[in-house]
């Protein structure tokens, strides 16, 4: 019985081993390196034990189909696995040519610490405003952001990070309601304040 599952249990090592081996790159391109560290240990471990089988049994094609489908599968749960989490912080920043006080208003009232800018751009005069934000809160920020002004650009970049001094903590949470009208969905402002 061991010999029709071992390509199986091949795969299954394999795609655990990359899964691992995706967050683990994660949180080193996040200068986490203990956890980077705790998750090699366990990735190679695996590691061994499967190229181990693979290595045992040469002769056996699908032990080489299941580790090469392992891989791609690991890949694909790892980059899943690390967007469901959502770990870490954003820098959100936003563009618009209207005026953003509302905007920044919302944000606030979320718990959002808020940084706007007078700018010009290539059709005149524009507002950039930033937001260091918790990851998971990202979609319902941008959600806020299209409501408030569809015609916006925004970019997102990773925040490796930051001195956390001033009036923003990543682990703040909102002070006031934020509130659910002019132009802002009821469901994504209630989610934002959560």
């Amino acid at each position: 019985m061991h010999e029709q599952l071992l390509p199986l249990i091949v795969f299954l090592a394999e795609m655990t081993v990359v899964t691992i081996s995706t967050m683990r790159i994660i949180f080193i391109g996040r200068g986490l390196k203990k956890m980077a560290a705790g998750l090699g240990f366990f990735e190679v471990s695996i590691w061994l034990f499967a190229i181990g089988q693979v290595m045992s049994n040469l002769d056996r094609p699908l032990c080489f189909a299941g580790f090469a489908g392992g891989f791609v599968a690991g890949n694909y749960l790892g980059m899943t696995l690390e967007q469901r989490i959502a770990f870490g912080s954003v820098l959100v920043r936003v563009i618009t040519n209207r005026e953003s006080g509302r905007l920044v208003e919302l944000l606030r009232a979320a718990g959002c610490g808020v940084t706007r800018v007078g700018a010009h751009g290539l059709q005149g005069p524009v507002e950039i405003v930033f937001t260091v934000i918790q990851r998971r809160r990202l979609s319902d920020v941008l959600t806020v952001v299209r409501e408030f002004d569809a015609g916006a650009f925004y970019s997102i970049d990773e925040l490796r990070d930051s001195t956390h001094k001033g009036s923003w903590s990543p682990h703040a949470t909102p002070t006031l309601p934020l509130p659910a009208s002019e132009n802002v969905h009821a469901a994504a402002a209630t989610r934002l304040a959560a």
